[in-house]
């Protein structure tokens, strides 16, 4: 075993050094928000799909948008608003007169990487038109399906500070987020530095550094990452503490409606991996999983009445909860 981790730790600093480059690449055009970017890039190589909640003007389309250059990929801006279709996004057929047959059209999902703009602005129904493409890589149009090219990214964004014309996300569409990522604003120093790079005359640009092919190894590679039973049992038993925290001497109950779905142990294992990955590392350490634990577990906890009469958060129960948990 002792040579297997060897191996992995060999390969995995390979890894780290192509996943770095990409980190300083995007970090070229966008100031601060290091952790943001590297939850951006986590997400990219578990094949999962980020949730961000942010004021306007922070940067967010910019940021997705500069992963796909510095990878080479297809990037997709779709706005959601309270008009739009579930076809205009997944497509549709149209009818040709001429040869009495139908085409498809396929829509602005078949893309590498898609952001979603203020995804609550859309109803539910065109909400849930993200469904199957998030879960199972594949976009259904009358019957028929297609499968999408990989890499596969949405990141999808909300304003927290607007209700009005607003649609809450279904749970199980936040549930298919592997990570729910709070933006804030810049602090003083970082707001310099935007001025400064972007009133000046000369915009800075991003590189190709990356291609589709070397995402799909990395994602790949990241699937044979070590994971000791310690780690997997640590895994279950925080999770397991959002639904039963009572067994763990934990006085949340109350504050909770809901404990995080299964979906919540497997991405705290194959993000804990990937963030072992950008360590470096071919096995994943507990802090590896307390490292995205916040981001993975805060939009699967649904809480109470009592929970949100109290100003009580998720993240607080979060905290708590891995105060408790024994660590391997």
């Amino acid at each position: 075993m002792d040579q297997k981790i060897e191996q992995l730790n060999e390969q995995a600093k390979k890894y780290q050094t192509r996943l770095d480059s990409l980190k300083q690449e995007i970090e070229k055009i966008i100031v601060g928000q290091e952790d943001i970017i590297e939850k951006l890039i986590l997400s990219l190589v578990v094949r999962g799909h980020v949730l961000l909640e942010g004021v306007p003007g922070l940067a967010k389309t910019l940021m997705i948008q500069t992963l796909s250059e510095c990878i080479d990929c297809s990037f997709v801006r779709m706005q959601f608003t309270p008009d739009l279709l579930p076809a205009d996004i997944t497509g549709t057929k149209i009818y040709n007169h001429k040869d009495m047959s139908f085409t498809t059209l396929k829509g602005p999902i078949f893309a590498n990487f898609v952001l979603a703009d203020e995804v609550n602005r859309a109803p539910p129904k065109v909400q849930s038109a993200l469904l199957e493409a998030m879960q199972e890589k594949q976009v259904s149009i009358q019957g028929e399906t297609f499968q999408l090219d990989q890499p596969f990214l949405v990141m999808a964004t909300q304003n927290p500070i607007e209700s009005e014309g607003t649609y809450k996300l279904p749970e199980a569409q936040v549930d298919r987020f592997v990570f729910k990522v709070i933006i804030t604003h810049p602090n003083k120093a970082e707001e310099i530095e935007i001025i400064n790079r972007f009133t000046e005359g000369s915009t800075p640009h991003s590189s190709q550094i990356m291609g589709i092919d070397d995402v799909l190894e990395i994602q790949d590679f990241n699937q044979s990452i070590y994971a000791d039973e310690t780690i997997k049992t640590y895994v279950s038993e925080i999770v397991d503490a959002t639904r039963d925290p009572d067994q763990y001497g934990l006085d949340v109950a109350e504050y909770i409606e809901y404990g995080a779905s299964p979906r919540a142990s497997l991405w705290l294992i194959l993000a804990g991996k990937a963030h072992a990955l950008m360590q470096g590392r071919g096995y994943v350490k507990p802090e590896d999983v307390q490292a995205i634990a916040f981001e993975t577990l805060r939009h699967r906890i649904l809480l109470t009445y009592e929970a949100e009469a109290e100003d009580i958060t998720s993240d607080e129960i979060i905290k708590k909860i891995l105060d408790t948990v024994k660590i391997p």
